[in-house]
């Protein structure tokens, strides 16, 4: 048996002796070129670049006599959907999660059930809107009254608990060196990434932040591990309540049935699972509702007809397009990067019933932009 193949313990598939791939050097350079698509030109990334060979032997060697920390993260705001606190690492930071997804996530994902939707290659928010409103299509031609229980866990990232998370990694992981790198990135020896209950990043000191729950937004690792961790709700919604109609993207779960009081019951059991085995609770949003009234997911008010944007998303998008016009306007945005942003909301709107507000962004365009250039 090859050093990386997975073995088997006890009928569970475990993970042995893969540590070598990670800091192999071969495996560094193909982690490098996925880490750098799309930022090559960033001043970062050409840095490391110029001495490509001889950095990436530091890091192999850094990884092998497991000396290597993590560097400090550089941490920012970004407000959409909602406010969140994001935290990058430097590139050579990059590079060593890379070269760990790439040896972890094609082992976990085949643990994943199928209808968990995020960060999976096949997978996507557009896959789950669209598995999600076939479901509503069927149930909604049945006789009885259908609920959707929406379950949306309070502070996810913030609240995932150190040590819960390296105890469910050991569980299938039998290579104690990968341990030990996977626990360096989970406990931070400089950087707090939890949140104490009740409180949003923007409310809190530097002090208030905690060192032994949460993970760090914008890690590679840690959408992985947001879904190791989640995979274990799955596992008991899908194999101990025996519940059909149950589908993820990352942490929000909408369950469908056509019994109001079963779903009640099965949210209390559900978030007693999560208080006692994950340490996670569920926020004021979890609610039971009739489908008729349209389900939030993945972006989209769905029904089974139909499927809209979000009137929060649409407002933002409607403010973007009016910037990026005025931007235009001024000439601190070429026509070429206007069209690549459009391109991008295009992919979204093509997803829903979108025929209004696509006529609202070319009205903006014309006006703030168009009409603008055709008087100078």
């Amino acid at each position: 048996m090859d050093d990386d193949t997975p073995a088997s313990l006890d009928g569970m598939t475990v993970l042995t002796d893969i540590y070598g791939k990670i800091y192999d050097f071969d495996e560094l350079c193909e982690a490098h070129r996925q880490a750098r698509k799309g930022k090559r030109y960033r001043p970062d990334v050409l840095k490391f670049t110029n001495r490509l060979e001889e950095n990436l032997i530091e890091l192999s060697n850094e990884l092998q006599w497991e000396q290597y920390q993590v560097g400090p993260y550089r941490q920012f705001y970004v407000h959409e959907p909602k406010l969140r606190l994001v935290m990058a690492l430097q590139y050579r930071d990059r590079i060593v999660q890379w070269s760990i997804y790439r040896q972890l996530n094609p082992f976990y994902d085949k643990t994943f059930i199928e209808d968990s939707y995020a960060c999976r290659i096949g997978k996507g928010s557009h896959k789950a809107a669209d598995r999600l409103q076939y479901w509503l299509r069927q149930v909604s031609r049945k006789p009885k009254k259908w609920y959707y229980l929406k379950l949306d866990i309070s502070k996810y990232f913030y609240r995932v608990d150190h040590a819960v998370l390296k105890e469910i990694l050991s569980r299938r992981i039998k290579d104690e060196r990968l341990l030990r790198l996977l626990a360096t990135i989970i406990d931070s020896e400089d950087t707090r990434f939890g949140l104490p209950a009740g409180y949003a990043p923007e409310e809190c000191t530097a002090d208030m932040w905690l060192w032994d729950v949460g993970m760090p937004i914008g890690n590679l690792t840690s959408q992985l591990f947001a879904n190791i961790y989640l995979n274990e709700l799955d596992q008991f919604c899908k194999h101990q309540l025996r519940i059909h109609h149950y589908i993820r993207y990352m942490d929000d779960v909408v369950i469908l049935s056509d019994d109001k009081r079963w779903l009640g019951e099965i949210k209390a059991e559900i978030e007693d699972f999560l208080v006692m085995e994950l340490h996670l609770s569920l926020n004021k949003k979890t609610t039971i509702r009739p489908i008729n009234l349209g389900i939030d997911f993945v972006g989209y008010q769905m029904w089974a007809t139909h499927r809209k944007l979000k009137k929060s998303t649409a407002r933002r998008i409607i403010r973007h397009v009016k910037h990026m016009c005025e931007l235009m306007v001024s000439g601190e945005l070429s026509a070429e990067e206007f069209q690549r942003a459009a391109s991008s909301y295009g992919g979204v709107l093509e997803h829903c019933n979108s025929y209004g507000l696509r006529q609202k962004l070319n009205e903006i365009y014309k006006t703030k932009y168009l009409e603008v250039v055709k008087n100078e």
